[in-house]
């Protein structure tokens, strides 16, 4: 083969691999994950209860809350309308009564009666425009005082109906927690441990729901700018605003491997150190995790967190704190899981 023939075929071969390159299945949009590894990335073994009692459990009771939280809102509304129906149905009464009670006491005045009481074309022209604008006049009032009666009455109704609805939710929220408790007693007990809630924590700006209030799924097809892997787009945004919050140190979330939320996307550890994950050894970095655990559950309804792990403890939002022992301690990072 000569060397003009053999330049010409690696010409070909170029070309082919580069077509081949940009037409490959899943090219478009993100790509595959190839995270470089968290230092010292904490381990972590399968449990079931977290698995699956925390991820089914924690998203019927997410959905729960925001069926609860949207019915309350619309009840607000309603009321507010119901007020003011029967505000108008007051104001309107009266004045129908009057002219009905009038109508009684006089007798009903028709064209016939003014004609029958004028003195001449003119004064019976007159008196019928009169009568004409009186008839008009009241029966606009009737009407209205119907209208706003059929208001009052509708708007009771929807109220009852968002009633039931928030029971119906409230009851699910609690059959939610109780099926959390009873799990979560296999994993750490049942003692409660306080709460790290702080009010003086910052807020943090709520992350996109759905139209109904609840939490739309989602894949992992952001940027991870942990590890170079992928996350959610809701864990983005809760790791900016974990970050925004003034929580600049090290931080891992997606892994390719090991069990619950991490290969989804869905999940952060945040270290108590400027690299790499170890124990809590000074007060520094024991009040950084518990300060950074109570942003979490303050914002935990903004944010969407499923749940979060700290310190031999783990809270979930139907069941507040509880004592964990499972395979890792979490006494060296805060743990957080995305809905």
């Amino acid at each position: 083969m000569t060397a003009a023939r053999r330049r010409w075929l690696a010409t070909v071969l170029a070309l082919v691999a580069a077509v081949t390159v940009a037409v490959a299945p899943g090219s478009a949009g993100y790509a595959a994950p190839n995270p470089s590894p968290s230092p010292g990335a904490p381990k972590e073994k399968e449990v079931p209860l977290l698995g699956d009692v925390l991820e089914s459990t924690g998203r019927q009771y997410a959905k729960a809350k925001a069926v609860l939280d949207k019915s309350r809102q619309r009840q607000l509304q309603m009321n507010i309308r119901l007020q003011a129906a029967e505000r108008r149905v007051e104001e309107l009464r009266p004045q129908v009564t009057e002219f009905a009670t009038e109508s009684y006491r006089a007798g009903r005045l028709t064209p016939m009666v003014a004609m029958l009481g004028a003195s001449d074309q003119s004064g019976f022209l007159e008196k019928a425009t009169a009568l004409e604008r009186l008839n008009q006049y009241n029966a606009a009032r009737l009407n209205a005082l119907i209208a706003a009666e059929e208001e009052v009455a509708a708007t009771k109704a929807k109220i009852d109906a968002a009633v039931a609805e928030q029971k119906a939710a409230a009851d699910s929220m609690a059959k939610q927690k109780r099926t959390a408790e009873r799990e979560l007693d296999r994993v750490g007990g049942l003692s409660l441990t306080g709460g790290d809630v702080v009010a003086t924590s910052p807020k943090a700006r709520p992350a996109p729901r759905s139209a109904d209030g609840g939490w739309p799924d989602e894949s992992c097809n952001q940027e991870d700018p942990t590890t170079g892997g992928c996350v959610t787009p809701r864990t983005l945004h809760a790791y900016k605003e974990v970050k925004r919050a003034g929580f600049k140190r090290f931080v891992g979330c997606y892994r390719s491997g090991g069990p619950y939320e991490h290969p989804k996307g869905r999940a952060c550890d945040w270290s108590l150190r400027t690299s790499g994950f170890a124990r809590a050894s000074n007060r520094d970095e024991k009040m950084y995790g518990n300060n950074l655990a109570a942003f979490l559950i303050r914002n935990a309804d903004a944010l969407g967190i499923l749940y979060v792990i700290w310190y031999k403890r783990i809270w979930f939002p139907a069941t507040g704190w509880k004592s964990y022992s499972g395979d890792s301690d979490h006494t060296d990072h805060v743990h957080m899981s995305m809905l």
